[in-house]
């Protein structure tokens, strides 16, 4: 019979292969409800280190001294001041409407739907461009330089987001991506199917190549439901 596939062990949802809870030190989004105020200030007072995050958070506190923790951008400093709202100006860290930021410039933390608090652009070193704004919405390149178009209510913070060295530091051994990947339970590292055994995966075995198609139906068994999904097609497009 063979084990079970490593995907189906995944979906299954045990404890190996959760995300620990433990490592979310705090909800990074924005406040609800600020964006109607006409401005608004906090300062930056600490830098938050969380495992499960690329880029460093920072602590804000609030006049009214309710605190929150919001992803840094690179420059900031302890002490500085944040604005949000309706009147806020362009600054760095500041967060505005996605309408009322100039095109050309750097954001990160950008809000799918108005008030879910940011999803897009939130990985270190990361940056998206305001390319255009329209009644209907704004249009922005995000880093994988595919457009989108974001309506003029969602919130984006001024900025780059800060750590974007932290890939250029080689990391010379196996040993310490294992733990690197360890730190937020990520599966590492990743095996081919064609290099285990047959028993284990139904690509594997001796040679080194599948040997058959990889298109797999969408009612196939979960044993077999491995390779292109249901693909309408695979191979190189005809010109």
């Amino acid at each position: 019979m063979g084990k079970y596939l490593k995907m189906q062990r995944r979906g299954k949802g045990s404890n190996a292969y959760a995300k620990p809870s433990h490592r979310f030190k705090a909800d990074v989004m924005f406040r609800q409800g600020r964006q109607q105020l006409a401005k608004a200030a906090c300062e930056v007072i600490e830098f938050v280190d969380n495992p499960m995050h690329s880029a460093p958070l920072m602590r804000v506190r609030y006049e009214d001294n309710s605190e929150n923790v919001l992803i840094a951008p690179e420059g900031i400093k302890i002490g500085d001041k944040i604005f949000e709202g309706k009147e806020a100006s362009v600054g760095l860290g500041n967060i505005l409407r996605i309408g009322d930021i100039p095109e050309g410039l750097a954001i990160y933390n950008l809000e799918a739907i108005p008030g879910d608090g940011g999803k897009y652009i939130r990985a270190a070193g990361s940056f998206a461009t305001v390319v255009s704004h329209s009644p209907s919405g704004t249009t922005v390149l995000l880093p994988s330089k595919r457009s989108i178009s974001i309506d003029n209510e969602c919130r984006a913070e001024i900025g780059v987001v800060s750590g974007g060295g932290m890939e250029m530091q080689p990391i010379l051994k196996a040993g310490k991506n294992y733990y690197i990947k360890h730190a937020t339970n990520q599966l590492w590292p990743r095996y081919r199917g064609v290099k285990m055994n047959p028993v284990d995966h139904p690509f594997g075995g001796k040679q080194h190549h599948k040997g058959f198609s990889s298109m797999v139906s969408r009612n196939a068994p979960p044993g077999r439901k491995v390779g292109h999904l249901a693909a309408s097609r695979v191979g190189r497009k005809k010109r």
